[in-house]
């Protein structure tokens, strides 16, 4: 995790958005941010989400990885780049794999703890301009991650993402992915229930699953449902 750090910092509120499907209303197009920004409990100053689902102390700050954008652009021959899927925080010199919930940041003069998995949505995919994006983010497993903000501060591109804290009994944000999303695993569903720093909504999916398996709606997304 030697060098890993903030790329870009984007914050932003809701705005209406033409497309060839009409006008929406999203938080998605978020500004790049070039200095210095505050981070409360509830996220970065001047970011504001449209859905009611989005947010919360839970997922304050949403991450992204510049190796995602190098995946896609690479693996698809597409051109995206830092702010494309509408992260607050976007690090380089890091992988997915490397991230794990629970983590206890330093981020600038905040700390931050990793809280779960994003689940990319419809929204993500209009963005994009792929129909197909959703499954592709689940079945490549490329989520991106949210995180929780335990102590207030100031945060910039170029900060360092400095691990203070890890739990022995953590797993990444892809370990995570994988078992709700693409090979189920009761007893890896058992260990998230006493994951700490995992956000509760995730855990109550895992028990969810666990009692039904069929038709839960972590089994859609491998074929674009959302």
């Amino acid at each position: 995790m030697h060098g890993a750090a903030v790329q870009a910092v984007f914050a932003g509120g809701p705005r209406s958005i033409a497309d060839e499907r009409g006008t929406w209303t999203s938080s998605i197009f978020r500004d790049r941010v070039d200095g210095p920004i505050s981070v409360s409990l509830h996220g970065l100053a001047g970011d504001k989400v449209v859905q009611p689902y989005h947010g919360g102390p839970g997922a304050a700050v949403c991450v992204h990885l510049a190796d995602h954008y190098d995946f896609w652009n690479t693996r698809y021959t597409m051109d995206l780049h830092a702010g494309s899927v509408g992260e607050n925080v976007t690090l380089k010199e890091i992988t997915e794999d490397q991230i794990f919930v629970g983590d206890r940041v330093r981020l600038g003069t905040a700390v931050v703890q990793v809280s779960g998995p994003r689940v990319p949505c419809a929204n993500l995919a209009r963005r994009i301009g792929r129909s197909d994006w959703v499954k592709l983010t689940i079945l490549e497993n490329r989520t991106g991650f949210y995180l929780r903000v335990l102590k207030p501060g100031v945060l910039q591109q170029g900060d360092a993402w400095v691990l203070e804290e890890r739990d022995k009994d953590a797993a990444s944000i892809p370990a995570i992915n994988r078992c709700m999303y693409l090979d189920f695993d009761p007893g890896f569903a058992r260990r998230m229930l006493a994951m700490q720093g995992l956000e509760t909504w995730w855990k109550d999916q895992a028990r969810q699953k666990m009692e039904r398996l069929e038709g839960h709606w972590t089994s859609s997304m491998k074929t674009g449902g959302s």
